[in-house]
């Protein structure tokens, strides 16, 4: 059967099986659709939570980040992983002895002021809205290469699938949905990277196959015998040196920048509010550890591998065509040449496709050949030649990879709209039903918003992730530190602390970005530190403001210092208080 056919066989029967769970889950209660009543058992939450985490982002783009920054990619491995440590050792088990439903709640809360609440909410909406543009994109261009459909119209597919089951399920359809996304999802993930590791070196694991040698077989399909017997790695390198790159395994960005970077991407990541909510869900604050460790193992199987599916797609992509004439293409290149993601500009008039250093568009460099990196992992099966249910195994992988995210980055718009602005500021006396119609009406409307952001996708939407990492690193991760941690925090300190690491990480993005993106590089960076690295600088501005500001104004009230004390041992939660007290 063709990939076209196995696409819409697979997609199909895994979105069949999403909307029986989101039905058969359905909310009936307020906390069904924000807590899934906290009663979804660890290792399930685990899972959910792996498929929260790992996003379009994840299985789309980290592998082609990796493969074309080599070992400066290495900092998004470090850093969403280790951000994932931090946020599970800090703030999991603590945040679901609390027991609320979301993050500006417990800010409003432990912070005894609604200010923190407006603030908190806003971040919130704006973080799950990058997010969630990236999403719904990905979604349309899977849908628009294997499935025969414009991006437009898959986004809109999207679209209503995810209403679907996010307006009717809440947290919990979305979990239970969510469990069966992470099985697609790894499945499709794993399968071609084991392929590929047998083709090249002989060996199914792929991460010992990424340091592995290259067989006679692997030579064969590289259609270059003098690679067979050496290691996969020296072989790329010299692939790169010869059309003019810098070693794979080596490095162009300055260490202390990788090292901010790395740190922005931890402590970011420990703040998105949309993986803090999942440790609402389940029943004991013990869950909350053990789903931590479940989830850990399930990220990991994707995170170890993603490495390997990059230099296996790197090596496999500049070996199919690089010095290939164009009428020789191979039909994976004429393929993705339709979805306008891959191209070839024939600069010098030979009619032969050369990958060198430069940029594409520029016609002073030799680079003929146009490849965006988001379609690495997508495309790798077909550039291994792998059989056709492979392919469309990684279609419905990519799907459920961003349709898992999105459904849980709309939960999180929509309960800041419902349970925070509405219930907790402008209508205290709402009803449970009216709260829950306010809800589903706030989660239909984020929907068609992030699949207006997917049909027309601001320019500057890649640039803004860059904000939004900095933006999470710089406002909640300090504040529920100092929140969890430290008694003697106070409300003046965390909303200083929070405008002073919100201006400052807003001010730089936005004029390296966009004021003066000419300067936009290492020369022109603060002491060699990038944008995305700057959220590292705002959360130590963040936490010494909040230290200074806390000694020169009121103590914390006693109730909320024994709140604070109640949350981090055992027994009885002290009740909090009203938000501002």
């Amino acid at each position: 059967m063709s990939i076209l056919v196995w696409t819409w066989i697979l997609t199909g029967s895994s979105f069949a099986l999403y909307i029986y769970i989101a039905y058969a889950t359905r909310a009936k209660s307020t906390g069904d659709f924000y807590a899934a009543e906290q009663s979804v058992p660890a290792y399930m939450n685990g899972m959910a939570t792996g498929a929260d985490w790992m996003s379009a982002a994840s299985f789309i783009s980290m592998a082609g980040l990796i493969s074309f920054m080599g070992r400066d990619g290495s900092f998004y491995l470090m850093g969403w992983t280790g951000g994932y440590v931090l946020l599970a050792m800090l703030f999991g088990p603590y945040l679901r002895k609390y027991g609320k439903f979301t993050i500006p709640q417990f800010m409003a809360d432990r912070y005894y002021s609604q200010s923190i609440r407006l603030l908190s909410l806003c971040c919130a909406i704006f973080i799950s809205f990058t997010y969630v543009a990236g999403q719904m994109r990905g979604v349309g261009v899977v849908f628009s290469r294997f499935m025969g459909l414009s991006i437009d119209l898959g986004v809109v597919v999207g679209m209503a699938l995810v209403f679907f089951y996010a307006t009717l399920g809440g947290m919990k359809g979305i979990t239970y949905t969510q469990v069966a996304q992470y099985v697609v999802l790894i499945v499709a993930y794993l399968i071609p990277a084991i392929f590929i590791s047998m083709q090249l070196t002989g060996t199914p694991i792929p991460q010992l196959g990424l340091g592995s040698t290259i067989t006679e077989q692997g030579a064969a399909i590289l259609n270059d015998p003098s690679t067979k017997g050496k290691y996969l790695l020296d072989v790329l390198n010299g692939i790169h040196k010869d059309i003019g790159f810098a070693e794979y395994t080596g490095g162009a960005r300055p260490r202390i920048d990788v090292w901010f970077i790395t740190m922005s991407l931890m402590i970011g990541t420990a703040g998105l509010p949309h993986i803090l909510i999942r440790f609402f869900t389940v029943p004991k604050m013990r869950d909350a550890r053990s789903s931590a460790g479940y989830a850990l193992i399930c990220i990991a199987l994707l995170y170890t591998t993603a490495p390997a599916i990059a230099v296996f797609a790197r090596t496999n992509f500049i070996k199919s065509i690089n010095n290939v004439e164009y009428t020789k293409a191979p039909s994976w290149f004429k393929n993705w040449e339709k979805t306008k993601l891959v191209g070839w500009k024939d600069k010098n008039g030979d009619g032969i496709m050369q990958i060198r250093k430069g940029k594409w568009d520029d016609p002073k460099s030799a680079n003929e050949v146009k490849i965006d990196q988001d379609i690495m992992v997508l495309a790798n099966p077909e550039i291994a030649k792998l059989p056709n249910w492979v392919v469309g195994l990684i279609g419905a992988g990519g799907l459920a990879a961003a349709l898992s995210t999105a459904a849980g980055l709309l939960l999180v718009i929509s309960a800041a709209i419902s349970h925070d602005l509405m219930k907790g500021m402008l209508k205290p006396d709402m009803g449970e039903k009216e709260e829950l119609w306010w809800a589903r009406g706030a989660a239909g409307v984020a929907v068609c918003i992030a699949g207006l952001f997917g049909i027309y996708p601001p320019g500057f939407v890649a640039q803004v992730v860059a904000f939004a990492f900095g933006l999470a690193a710089a406002s909640f991760f300090p504040c529920i530190l100092m929140g969890v941690f430290n008694k003697k925090a106070n409300k003046e300190g965390a909303l200083a602390g929070m405008a002073v690491g919100i201006v400052f990480v807003a001010a730089y993005i936005i004029y390296f970005k966009f004021v003066n993106p000419a300067i936009n590089n290492k020369d022109g960076w603060w002491f060699g530190i990038s944008p995305e690295g700057i959220g590292t600088v705002g959360a130590v501005l963040n936490f010494a403001t909040m230290w200074i500001v806390g000694k020169f104004t009121p103590e914390p009230p006693q109730e909320i210092q024994d709140l604070v004390g109640s949350l981090r041992y055992p027994g009885k939660l002290v009740a909090p208080p009203s938000a501002g007290h």
